[in-house]
């Protein structure tokens, strides 16, 4: 059973034929799917499909690119989202310096934010970090040295130093269909000197579509083609790549019960 760990399933992209995805994802062996939260604003749209679909469990959190409009974010209000039961997970949240699309102090303020709303409930901090490894890192240090939490950098596209931070903190490093670019050897070399217990897969859908499917508009099933292509850089076979990423899922974000695994299991 693999698992799509990142994913925008409340995106008007996909309003037009939701059910149709899932079912693909389904087919293709995808078990689970974790949809992201972007906006407070959009919570409950992320939150009806993870309501919908039993296969479907969802974060909440403020993406940085959405920080200008949410700078009074208090942690209370994340961890008071965080109670509903598909609610496994706060973010994404973290600083992209590439776009600037918000001030970078802003960015700063609501990943700390979040920051303390994983620590204060035990859910995983699920990190974006584009341009700014720097900064990500200095923050990522000072805090854990506050008090530990759990989380992953999404859609890995940066530099081996803040991979190899990252399992220094015990937290999950997680590949989209950039993995597959030809141009993206940076990113696979990460991959490749990774341990296998720190990995996850993603498609970030609709977005970064892995080859062969690039151009196409991503969804969650396209997880198979980055599960294979990481199985080959890993020299292991993709049934292990399959099983290792599922269980790091699962043990990161262990608030998924039990019993949803083992259903989508025997489904």
């Amino acid at each position: 059973m693999l698992i799509d760990s990142h994913c925008h399933l409340d995106f008007p992209d996909f309003a037009e034929e939701r059910d149709a995805i899932i079912a693909r994802a389904r087919q293709a062996g995808v078990g689970l799917m974790l949809t992201i939260s972007t906006r407070l604003d959009q919570f409950d749209r992320v939150l009806a499909v993870a309501e919908t679909y039993p296969d479907v469990y969802c974060t909440v959190g403020i993406h940085p690119h959405e920080a200008d409009d949410h700078v009074d974010v208090a942690a209370a209000k994340l961890i008071e989202l965080a109670q509903h039961p598909k609610v496994v997970g706060i973010g994404e949240t973290g600083l992209d310096y590439f776009y600037e699309h918000s001030d970078r102090a802003a960015q700063k303020t609501c990943f700390l934010a979040h920051i303390q709303a994983a620590r204060e409930t035990g859910l995983p901090v699920v990190i974006h970090t584009r341009d700014a490894d720097e900064d990500t890192a200095t923050i990522l240090d000072a805090e854990m040295a506050k008090g530990k939490f759990k989380g992953l950098l999404h859609c890995f596209s940066s530099g081996q130093p803040l991979a190899e931070l990252a399992v220094k903190h015990d937290m999950m490093v997680s590949f989209s269909g950039i993995l597959t670019f030809n141009k993206a050897r940076g990113v696979q070399e990460s991959a490749q000197a990774l341990p296998l217990q720190n990995l996850l897969v993603e498609t970030d859908a609709p977005y970064l579509a892995p080859v062969p499917m690039r151009g196409k508009r991503n969804e969650p099933s396209f997880v198979a083609h980055t599960a294979a292509f990481l199985a080959k850089l890993k020299n292991v076979s993709t049934a292990d790549i399959t099983t290792t990423t599922t269980a790091n899922f699962l043990r990161l974000f262990d608030k998924v019960p039990a019993e949803a695994v083992s259903d989508r299991r025997a489904a």
